[in-house]
């Protein structure tokens, strides 16, 4: 199974793309879909769109995964955020499986075992999980490709395999919990791993 996995945003959309194969899972690719604030709106839309469709076109993947919108953000974010998320949605609607979208705690939970995990524990975590040399660049990148992980405990063992080899190998990768902090037991991670679709137009 392949996922692409987006952390949308209309300045800087990252994006990561992870295999699956079996127990194992690998990176195919990372990057970031970056717009220039001197073009409209629609332009900037368009183009993120448009790479979107082109990524799909050639990694080819089984499902797209979005990170949701953090809710304590100010109006003008949420706006640019939605946008941006709106047209690569679009750009996936021609997949058989419809886009998921992840909230930051289930993508925490899923990636390091802790609710409360910052953003470089989550980047460390990504980098061992995949076998990456270093964390990934730029930081949008990574927590795409933090999103796309997170999905994968949908299918089969693979993300319990890396996490669990990635436990093993977290003293040298320098990611410590917090100090009293236990991981969170294998049940409460599918609970929390529950999907939500993107809301239809007709939602209250």
């Amino acid at each position: 199974m392949i996922v692409l996995g987006f952390d949308p945003g209309t300045a800087s959309t990252g994006w990561g793309v992870i295999e699956q194969d079996g127990n194992r899972l690998r990176s195919l690719g990372h990057g970031c879909i970056v717009t220039s604030a001197k073009d409209p709106t629609h332009v900037r839309l368009r183009q993120i769109h448009d790479q979107a469709r082109g990524l799909i076109t050639r990694f080819q993947p089984d499902i797209v995964v979005l990170e949701e919108l953090f809710v304590n953000v100010n109006v003008k974010t949420a706006l640019a955020v939605g946008q941006a998320k709106g047209v690569l949605i679009l750009a996936a609607s021609d997949l058989d499986e419809a886009p998921l979208e992840y909230s930051p705690l289930q993508i925490k939970l899923a990636v390091t075992g802790y609710g409360r995990a910052g953003k470089v524990q989550v980047q460390e975590m990504t980098k061992v999980i995949l076998g990456l040399a270093r964390i990934p660049q730029p930081d949008h990148a990574a927590d795409a490709l933090a999103v796309a992980i997170t999905h994968t405990h949908h299918n089969g063992d693979a993300l319990t395999t890396a996490v669990g080899k990635a436990g093993a190998r977290r003293n040298t990768a320098s990611f410590k919990l917090p100090p009293g902090a236990e991981p969170v037991p294998a049940a409460v991670l599918r609970k929390a791993g529950r999907t939500t679709r993107p809301p239809r137009d007709d939602a209250p």
